[in-house]
C-alpha cells in the first residue's frame, strides 16, 4: 500500500496524463490513450493487442501505463486476481470469447440460498452474470443478426440484435423533413419516421427484421422506427446529393426515459455505457468525438447533462437539430433503451441471494472517472452523508433531532445535504465518492448509491412500501444496503394522499424513532470498519484532521 504523501503525488498526476500521439495504426490514428481508468484500460488494450504492442514502443506510454497501475492502488480500484498474480495480459471483461473466471473484471458474489430458484451453486453466479453482468453483453453480442448486407465495402449495412434491442449502421439515410410541419412536440412518439424513412443501399432481408418487430414500444425497442427501413436504389455514400448534410462523426441516437429524475435519467446513461461494449469491433469504441442525438423535439435540460461529457466532448443535439432535412450517417448506433422487457437497471430480473455485478462496478469508475471526481481516502471516523428532501412530501419531521445524535457520536464525521439546492452535479458526486454512510428516504437522490466506495453502506431510511428499487440497485452496485427494520417505530404524519386518490406511504412525511434510527446506522457502520478495503486504507492513513469544516456537522 503507498504511503499518504505518495498518494497525494500520484493522484495529481491522474488530472496531467493527456499526452498526445500521432501514430498510424491500420486504419485508425491514435491520438491517445482511451481516457479509462486503469483495470479498464488494461482490458482495453488486451481487446486491441495491435495498440499494446504500439503502446510498447512508445516509452511515454509505457510511463503512463505504470502511473496508472499506482492510480489503480491510490483510488481503491478493485484489482482481479488474475491482475494480481501478473497476468495482467489476459485480463479481460467478461464477455469476450474465452474469457474465464479469473480474468474477468468481476465475479457476482452470491451468498445467499440458491434453493427453489436454481440447482447448484454454480447456476446462480452464472444465472446473475447473465441477468446482470458482461454476461448480458455477451448475449446481445451473440444475437446481433446482420438485417441488410452490404455488396461492396463502401454501400450500408444494418446490424441488430433480437428484439431489435440493438443496432449499428453504416452509411444509413434518415428521412427527418416531416417533422419540420409537425405542431406538436415529440417525446415517447412512435411515428417520428414515415415510411421509408430509413434507407439503406444493401441487400435487404425484410423477413428477418420483421420476426423481430414484436417489442413495439417506444422505449423497448426500436421497433417503431425500423419497420420503415427499406433498401435504397443507388449508393448513399457515392451520391451524397441526397443527404442535405452528412454526419461523418459516430453517432448515438437516444431514446430517453427521463431527465430531470435521477434514477431513471441514469437508466438513459447506464445502457449507453453498456451499449459500447456491445458495439466495441473498433478501437474508437471509446472515443470521446461522437454525437448524441436525443430522439426527441423537447429542448433538452437536465441537472445531470455534465454526465454526456463522459461519452462525448460536443454538444448534445436533440432532433430540433435534423427536422426537416435527410441526414446521412457514415456510423450511426441505436443503444440499449432504458425500458427493454428484461433489460438492464430498470427492468432487471435478479436472482435471488447474488450481488456484485461487474458491469455495474465498471460504469462507476467510468463516469467517476471520466468527469474527473477526487477521491479522498476514508478516515478513522466514519463519513456519513445524510440527504435532506426538500420536497412536499417524504421529509424527515424530526430530521434535526437525527443528525444531532450522529453528530454526538465522536466515531462520525455527519453532513446534511440537499441535493435539490446549490449543489452542481459534479459537487453532489464528490461528495458521494468520499462517503461511507449515505442515508436517505425513498427517492432518486439514492441513485447515488451507484458511485459510492466499495465499502460503503446505503440506508434507505424508509421505502415507503417500495421494497426492491433501491435494493436492487444497491445489490447491482455491491454496496451494502439496509432499510427500517421496526414498523412500529417509524410515524407517518398521515396515511399518504395520492393526487389521483387514494392511501399511499409515497405521498406523506415521516418521524422515527431516535434510537432505534441510532442503533441501525451504528450496524452499518460496523460493516464498513469490518471490510477489507476500508481496513487496508486505514492501516495506512495520516493522522485524522481535526477541525471540522463548515459543511461537517
Amino acid at each position: 500500500m503507498l504511503k499518504p504523501c505518495v498518494r497525494l503525488i500520484l493522484i495529481s498526476q491522474l488530472l496531467l496524463l493527456s499526452t498526445q500521439y500521432n501514430r498510424k495504426l491500420d486504419n485508425y490514428t491514435l491520438t491517445i490513450l482511451p481516457d479509462l481508468p486503469p483495470e479498464h484500460l488494461k482490458r482495453f488494450l488486451n481487446t486491441f493487442p495491435k495498440i499494446r504492442t504500439e503502446c510498447e514502443q512508445i516509452q511515454e506510454c509505457q510511463n503512463i501505463l505504470k502511473t496508472f497501475n499506482n492510480i489503480s492502488q491510490v483510488q481503491g480500484n478493485e484489482i482481479s486476481s488474475a491482475a494480481k498474480e501478473g497476468q495482467e495480459s489476459g485480463v479481460c471483461w467478461g464477455h469476450e470469447i474465452n474469457c474465464t473466471r479469473e480474468l474477468r473484471f468481476q465475479t457476482p458474489s452470491c451468498s445467499g440460498d440458491h434453493t427453489g430458484w436454481v440447482q447448484s451453486k454454480e447456476a446462480q453466479i452464472n444465472t446473475f452474470y447473465y441477468q446482470a453482468d458482461f454476461g448480458y453483453i455477451q448475449q446481445q453480442i451473440n444475437e446481433l443478426l446482420l438485417m441488410c448486407e452490404p455488396k461492396f465495402l463502401t454501400d450500408s449495412s444494418l446490424e441488430c440484435n433480437k428484439y431489435l434491442k440493438f443496432c449499428r449502421g453504416r452509411n444509413l439515410l434518415f428521412d427527418f423533413r416531416n417533422l419540420a410541419g409537425r405542431a406538436e412536440r415529440i417525446r415517447y412518439h412512435m411515428d417520428v419516421l414515415n415510411e421509408g424513412g430509413i434507407k439503406g443501399y444493401c441487400r435487404f432481408n425484410r423477413s428477418l427484421l420483421t420476426e423481430e418487430l414484436s417489442h413495439m414500444g417506444a422505449l423497448q425497442s426500436w421497433s417503431p422506427e425500423l419497420r420503415n427501413f427499406v433498401e435504397a436504389d443507388e449508393s448513399i455514400i457515392e451520391n451524397e446529393t441526397i443527404c442535405d448534410m452528412v454526419i461523418t462523426t459516430p453517432t448515438f441516437l437516444m431514446k430517453i426515459d427521463a431527465s430531470y429524475n435521477m434514477y431513471h435519467h441514469f437508466c438513459d446513461f447506464f445502457n449507453l455505457f453498456a451499449t459500447l461494449f456491445v458495439n466495441q469491433t473498433h478501437p474508437s469504441a471509446f472515443d470521446l468525438n461522437t454525437q448524441v442525438i436525443i430522439w426527441e423535439t423537447y429542448p433538452y435540460d437536465s441537472p445531470f447533462a455534465v454526465t454526456f461529457k463522459a461519452f462525448s466532448k460536443n454538444p448534445v443535439w436533440t432532433l430540433n437539430q435534423v427536422k426537416g432535412q435527410r441526414i446521412c450517417f457514415r456510423n450511426v448506433v441505436l443503444p440499449l433503451l432504458p425500458r427493454m422487457i428484461f433489460g438492464l437497471y430498470y427492468n432487471t430480473p435478479l436472482i435471488h441471494g447474488c450481488e456484485k455485478s461487474g458491469l455495474f462496478r465498471a460504469f462507476s469508475e467510468f463516469i467517476l472517472h471520466r468527469l474527473r471526481i477526487p477521491f479522498h481516502p476514508p478516515r478513522r471516523k466514519i463519513r456519513i452523508t445524510f440527504l435532506a428532501r426538500r420536497t412536499k412530501y417524504r421529509r424527515v419531521l424530526n430530521e434535526d433531532e437525527l443528525i444531532a445524535q450522529l453528530a454526538s457520536d465522536e466515531e462520525y464525521i455527519v453532513k446534511r445535504i440537499s441535493f435539490e439546492r446549490g449543489l452542481n452535479f459534479l459537487e453532489q458526486l464528490t461528495i458521494t465518492r468520499n462517503t461511507d454512510i449515505l442515508i436517505g428516504v425513498h427517492g432518486a437522490g439514492l441513485t447515488h448509491l451507484l458511485f459510492l466506495p466499495d465499502w460503503a453502506g446505503v440506508f434507505e431510511l424508509y421505502n415507503c412500501d417500495d421494497p426492491n428499487c433501491y435494493r436492487d440497485l444497491a445489490r447491482l452496485r455491491g454496496v451494502h444496503y439496509i432499510t427500517w427494520e421496526k414498523r412500529h417505530l417509524v410515524y407517518p404524519q398521515d396515511e399518504g394522499h395520492h393526487p389521483e386518490g387514494g392511501a399511499h406511504a409515497k405521498f406523506t412525511n415521516y418521524s422515527f424513532d431516535g434510537k432505534e434510527f441510532a442503533r441501525l446506522v451504528s450496524k452499518l457502520a460496523n460493516y464498513v470498519r469490518n471490510h477489507k478495503k476500508y481496513n487496508e486504507y486505514i492501516k495506512n492513513a495520516s493522522p485524522p484532521r481535526e477541525p471540522k469544516d463548515k459543511e461537517e456537522l
